[in-house]
């Protein structure tokens, strides 16, 4: 029975326990068929996953991004190199040119604008009363930083004939310190104190001491005005100065100038705003009279940002584009699972 039972027992059977028997009920098998393996289907995943992977996706270009501008930088220095030395040639080009004679020359003669960094020689008298100064403009002297003002004063020409003037130009005579702008005041008022004496006085003590020594009437000889000698002034033409967002604006009413405006200029001195700006490169310094210092010639062709700077800029924006571009590939290499 035992053994019966066992044997029962390995086939797919049911077993009914009944009372006082047992009865052992045999349930059939189903054919197996090659079909029978289920194929489970995957799920989509959900929304917030797709959106995760599209977000990672966008971030893995993000990282590059630095790098992308940073080198478009470096490249748009190379370009600014290049235009600067080209503007630095220009520039030296047309100084090496022989002066221009003003004097001999219309003033309707050409475009203004076209004749800039050009040499001119003038001959004429400055009209010291009409002096603008624009500033504060420092200037180092050993070491030193000093302020002071850059003085603007209208030349007015003359010719061979002296007594016949023609139209005024503007010379910026070149730099002055601050204590040297209320100096041609000063002078002025000092040179009118003498003048109380009129020449008709003169005349007259003259005629009361020596008439009795005198058949004739003495000659009376007025002190005439002295003569102004005229100055030769050896400038470069130049053109209204651009001043940065940080300059403040020009006050023409309170004589507050902080940077050249040569229409504006000329307006205030009574000239027609076409009026020819140049600046004094004479090197010819009176020795006793050291001031207004003359601009350098050199500082024409000088800029703030020279081409080789703009190199050392192209070589640091490289080097950074380099290093984020670097780093980013880094970031997106998978690590390795350790085991």
């Amino acid at each position: 029975m035992a053994f019966l039972l066992s044997k029962t027992l390995q086939k797919p059977y049911k077993i009914a326990i009944l009372t006082n028997s047992i009865k052992i009920i045999q349930t059939p098998t189903l054919p197996s068929s090659p079909f029978s393996t289920t194929v489970s289907t995957p799920l989509p995943p959900p929304p917030h996953q797709t959106q995760e992977a599209q977000r990672s996706r966008w971030s893995r270009w993000l990282l590059f991004l630095p790098g992308a501008i940073t080198f478009g930088l470096g490249t748009w220095q190379i370009f600014r190199r290049q235009e600067k030395i080209e503007m630095i040639d220009y520039r030296r080009k047309r100084l090496e040119f022989e002066p221009i004679l003003w004097n001999s020359l219309s003033p309707s003669n050409g475009d203004l604008g076209s004749l800039e960094f050009r040499r001119v020689e003038c001959h004429g008298v400055f009209d010291e009363s009409k002096s603008i100064y624009i500033g504060p403009r420092s200037r180092s002297i050993s070491g030193v930083t000093e302020n002071g003002y850059y003085v603007v004063t209208p030349l007015m020409l003359t010719t061979d004939n002296p007594d016949s003037v023609q139209s005024s130009i503007l010379v910026n005579r070149g730099w002055v310190p601050r204590s040297w702008r209320d100096k041609p005041l000063e002078e002025s008022h000092d040179g009118e104190k003498p003048s109380n004496i009129t020449p008709e006085d003169v005349g007259v003590n003259e005629e009361s001491s020596w008439w009795k020594f005198w058949l004739k009437k003495p000659k009376v000889i007025k002190d005439e005005e002295p003569a102004v000698t005229p100055v030769k002034v050896i400038g470069v033409v130049r053109g209204s100065e651009k001043p940065s967002i940080f300059v403040p604006a020009n006050d023409p009413s309170s004589g507050q100038w902080f940077y050249v405006d040569v229409p504006a200029i000329a307006r205030a001195v009574g000239l027609p705003e076409n009026t020819l700006y140049v600046e004094d490169i004479n090197e010819n310094v009176n020795a006793s009279q050291p001031y207004p210092v003359p601009k350098d010639v050199t500082s024409l062709i000088r800029y703030s940002v020279m081409p080789q700077d703009h190199l050392n800029y192209t070589l640091t924006w490289y080097s950074l584009s380099a290093a984020v571009t670097f780093m980013a590939f880094k970031r997106l290499k998978p690590k390795k699972s350790r085991r």
